[in-house]
């Protein structure tokens, strides 16, 4: 596996955060996140490691919590720490700034905001970040990485990218998913991004609810977000003060609104803080939001083995 290097060959820090303290939910019995995919009992998060070290990223921190670390370091961090160095960052709901305290009844954490925020302190690198349980393909990885450690004149915005699907190659066969639909300029830079619920697939592309019962057109080549973003370090200090803004506007009351990530960045845009760049990918996503998606993941990392595009074993076990 090749290594990032600079103008000059000199090695370039960069860092994957994989956001993996949602483990568990929405899929049934077991952690979707460490099922099995792969002929050798890789998980999908091996193949985004793998591709994320071949595209140059030479550190890999996990988001997860307490009571999840001993199983995550059995099934993947052990042995990803052989190849590339692995730190753990802690996302728990109590972990908020002095002066507030957790809504009674509130029982899950704050949302990929929080998650990624837990890394301060830890991330000090230009650094990506994906979802534990989805496939990106190798392409996203090696446009971000080489924007990452590629210079920009943004003047004093904060300089950010994000992968670009293409709708039409991230949507379940077994019902709706959320999606970021992305409005770019003509620039190619991020305009804003509508958090779109339920968008299925159709006979003639794609639809989604409007909220108000009505069922509406997708555009099937809309840009979305995956939530697989590049950012610089100083991107923590803001996301820092962005959590501050997000407890202090919450009702009394309030125990299920989420610091999102996404939302965050919009912000940023709306405000004319930051510059996103969206890097197209034609790569096919797949996951695992529904358990009836699990035969198509194994299908597909089996066929790209067969094209040779992954080993048969990607790390080694022992």
């Amino acid at each position: 596996m090749r290594t990032a290097a600079g103008k000059e060959g000199k090695m370039r820090e960069t860092t994957l955060v994989i956001m993996a303290a949602g483990m568990g939910s929405r899929y049934g019995e077991g952690i979707k996140q460490l099922e099995s995919m792969g002929p050798n009992g890789e998980i999908i998060m091996d193949y985004s490691i793998y591709d994320a070290i071949e595209a140059g990223f030479n550190r890999v921190v996990f988001v997860t919590r307490n009571d999840l670390l001993d199983i995550l370091k059995e099934v993947i961090g052990n042995r990803v720490e052989k190849v590339v160095p692995v730190q753990y960052a802690i996302q728990e709901l109590s972990d908020i700034p002095e002066g507030f305290q957790v809504p009674s009844g509130r029982t899950k954490p704050w949302g990929t905001g929080q998650a990624v925020l837990s890394c301060k302190g830890i991330v000090d690198t230009p650094f990506l970040v994906i979802n534990a349980d989805d496939y990106y393909g190798k392409e996203a990885f090696c446009k971000i990485h080489e924007y990452l450690v590629t210079d920009h004149d943004c003047g004093r915005k904060y300089d950010f990218c994000m992968a670009g699907f293409i709708l039409g190659n991230t949507l379940s066969d077994h019902g709706g998913v959320t999606r970021g639909i992305c409005v770019i300029d003509e620039d190619g830079k991020l305009a804003g991004v509508n958090e779109t619920k339920g968008i299925v697939r159709t006979s003639d592309g794609a639809a989604c609810d409007d909220g108000k019962g009505n069922v509406v057109p997708c555009g099937i080549n809309s840009h979305v977000s995956m939530n697989m973003w590049g950012f610089t370090a100083d991107f923590l200090e803001a996301l820092e003060g962005g959590f501050h803004e997000f407890l202090a506007g919450l009702e009394e009351g309030d125990t299920d609104s989420e610091y999102l990530l996404p939302m965050f960045v919009n912000t940023l845009i709306q405000e004319g803080k930051a510059s996103v760049s969206v890097l197209e990918t034609q790569d096919k996503w797949f996951g695992v939001t529904y358990k009836e998606d699990k035969p198509i993941v194994v299908e597909s990392i089996g066929r790209l083995i067969a094209e040779g595009k992954y080993p048969e074993q990607l790390f080694d076990k022992n």
